[in-house]
């Protein structure tokens, strides 16, 4: 049982590639999707392999790492670890935008998972409530990034309203999730809430698709047959996971630590850290800031 809770808020500094492990349509390699959203997502196991791989390199104590994220599978002195994330759900995707370059697009249903979150870990948020938002409507702080009386995100035309709630919303998650900055304040100002469906859209097709191409090793050129596309998260996306605490379970008295303890302990070293997670690492993927709220 984890007797403490806190969530990661990860921020895509480039693009992060997560793989799913199978390919379907045009895309070779396609990232991590929940199956019910079709949102991309996080595995939990996956962003705990990467906070425990770079655990030293953060500045994390060496000699913690078996105690807080259990030891290697090779080992004979097998236990569980202290520390647990959970899998990391979508809260908003940066979508091209004709006014202000982008905006930070978010919808209803994304917008209440990660107020559920922050509840459940011990972080509840007043947010006040927001209207309904139609197929082919949408929320806006900022009339800055309207055409006329229109909002329009990559080729679509949005009908809009200005809500006079939504900066209540927009400030306390920034607030929470990014360092102060450019981006912070963009955030404060620039989120849009679509509707779930225009939202889905965009979580399917607004990704980051790179070709890719395998050389052959004897000649130098690209080898025949060997074009391939991988799919990305885009820069400047932001997700949310759990991230909860247990004592350690070593069995060893004098290493034992308390849930409050271990949590300090990772969050201290995680808390504005860059982590890398993912594939690619070697051409600069997988960049993320984490920003821990509560524990």
């Amino acid at each position: 049982m984890f007797q403490k809770q806190a969530v990661v808020f990860l921020y895509a500094v480039s693009p992060v590639h997560l793989g799913a492990g199978q390919a379907v349509g045009v895309i070779d390699n396609p990232i991590q999707r929940e199956r019910h959203t079709g949102h991309p997502c996080f595995a939990g196991s996956g962003i705990k392999g990467a906070v425990r791989h770079g655990f030293e390199a953060i500045g994390g104590d060496k000699t913690l790492i078996d105690r807080l994220f259990g030891p290697d599978a090779a080992t004979s002195d097998l236990h569980a670890g202290a520390i647990s994330f959970g899998d990391a759900q979508l809260v908003a995707l940066p979508i091209r935008s004709l006014k202000q370059g982008y905006v930070y697009a978010t919808c209803p249903h994304a917008l209440s998972r990660a107020r559920r979150l922050l509840t459940l870990t011990g972080n509840p948020v007043d947010w006040p409530a927001l209207p309904d938002i139609g197929e082919g409507h949408c929320l806006i702080a900022n009339p800055a990034l309207l055409s006329g009386d229109k909002l329009h995100l990559e080729a679509f035309e949005y009908q809009v309203q200005v809500s006079p709630n939504l900066p209540t919303v927009s400030e306390n998650l920034a607030d929470l999730a990014l360092a102060p900055g450019f981006f912070h304040d963009k955030f404060k100002i620039d989120l849009v809430v679509l509707s779930d469906t225009d939202f889905s859209y965009f979580s399917q097709h607004a990704m980051l698709v790179e070709p890719h191409v395998c050389i052959n090793a004897e000649t130098g050129t690209a080898k025949e047959g060997g074009l391939f596309y991988t799919e990305n998260l885009p820069p400047e996306s932001l997700l949310i996971a759990p991230l909860m605490a247990s004592q350690t379970r070593t069995g060893k008295t004098d290493e034992r630590m308390d849930a409050e303890k271990v949590m300090e302990k990772v969050k201290n070293v995680l808390d504005g850290t860059l982590l890398q997670m993912g594939g690619d690492a070697s051409t600069g993927r997988g960049l993320v800031l984490a920003k821990v709220a509560g524990g």
